[in-house]
């Protein structure tokens, strides 16, 4: 990509004109959502082709419970820290999300749902609900690319829009993705209410929408804030994929420990 500001005849940098930012950004972030495409990683084609008996080992399932549930919770969290959204019109706007994720009928939320989700299909679970709170506490109980996840989302999301942009722009991909791996070996699992709600109100959609929508204004506002919020669209794109790489080590020792235990003589 090229870089957004010009140089004039006298050598000083040029802020990028308001359009100019909007537009780029845009371009920019589909780029990103389209680079970073959650189910073109492995882990949800290992997932789904992982025989069946190694899929449905509670262990596993917690696992991943544990890193998924993880990785959505540091985003949810995130979300109160957005910049930016200062003014009544626009922290309005940003109460929506926070409902739609944590104000659910009757006290639900999207946490509750996805562990209800897991907890149909037998995962025994690694950590009870309450103890997803804040990401140094929740970081002793993960490594690897989740925990760089986890310790990336508050900080990006604080310093600016394009983080929560560019995986609101993705969630559907991979929420979809997981129901569809996981619903070969559940049939019922994308019937449970964390996707089915999700996927027939089109929550994402409309989430990754709004995220555009308040960005382009602020940017329209502000165009030399483009530069990190690309930039921090890029880092936050990049660890997303780490966290389905680290998801995929996990399939990737269940299918060796189940050929192993079929291999063994009786």
């Amino acid at each position: 990509m090229s870089h957004i500001s010009n140089i004039d005849a006298t050598g000083c940098e040029q802020i990028p004109q308001c359009s100019d930012a909007v537009d780029e950004f845009s371009v920019a972030i589909r780029k990103l959502a389209e680079q970073h495409r959650p189910s073109r990683m492995p882990f949800f084609r290992s997932l789904a082709t992982l025989d069946r008996a190694a899929a449905s080992d509670p262990s596993l399932l917690g696992q991943i419970h544990l890193v998924y549930q993880a990785a959505m919770h540091a985003t949810r969290a995130a979300v109160y820290y957005l910049p930016h959204l200062d003014s009544p019109a626009m922290r309005k706007r940003k109460l929506q999300i926070l409902v739609d994720d944590d104000g659910l009928p009757g006290g639900d939320t999207h946490h509750y749902q996805l562990t209800r989700a897991f907890g149909s299909i037998g995962a025994k679970f690694v950590l009870d609900d309450e103890a997803f709170a804040e990401p140094v506490g929740l970081c002793r109980h993960l490594d690897g690319e989740v925990a760089q996840f986890v310790r990336l989302a508050k900080p990006l999301y604080s310093q600016s829009l394009g983080p929560w942009c560019v995986i609101e722009v993705m969630s559907v991909d991979w929420m979809r993705a997981l129901a569809d791996a996981l619903s070969v070996h559940f049939p019922q699992f994308a019937d449970e209410p964390y996707f089915a709600e999700c996927f027939s109100e089109m929550v994402e959609e409309r989430h990754a929408e709004e995220s555009l929508s308040v960005t382009r204004m602020v940017l329209k506002a502000r165009p030399e804030l483009l530069p990190e919020t690309i930039a921090g669209a890029k880092v936050m794109a990049e660890a997303l994929d780490g966290v389905w790489t680290h998801l995929d080590r996990f399939v990737e020792l269940a299918g060796r420990k189940n050929c192993a235990a079929v291999a063994e003589p009786t």
